[in-house]
């Protein structure tokens, strides 16, 4: 009983944090505003997306791992690679703390 209201609050949290952020991103770009990401992104980033992120990395090397022989004899390692590996590790690693792009980018 305790852990479903626990989870119910956690899921309200995640959902108006969600709307919230959204609507930071939409009212910044109707102002035509160009500014880092706000305090309220860096947060959802290192509590829920980088963990979320890595978890994701990690499960990429096992799928890639897995369809790896496939790959080989298709001759598309390299794409599988970097669809489920590289990607989600660079947004993991690589970007900065609330932004939405990694650094190979320059924007937010």
């Amino acid at each position: 009983m305790i852990m479903k209201r626990v989870s119910n609050i956690g899921l309200a949290m995640a959902m108006t944090l969600g709307v919230w952020l959204g609507s930071e991103s939409v009212r910044a770009s109707e102002v035509g505003l160009e500014q880092g990401p706000s305090g309220g992104a860096m947060v959802a980033d290192a509590l829920v997306a980088r963990p979320l992120l890595a978890v994701a990395t990690v499960g990429g090397v096992a799928v890639f791992l897995v369809s790896l022989p496939f790959s080989a004899l298709g001759g598309n390692v390299d794409e599988a690679a970097e669809t489920l590996i590289k990607t989600p590790a660079e947004a993991a690693f690589r970007r900065c703390l609330g932004c939405r792009v990694s650094r190979r980018g320059d924007e937010y």
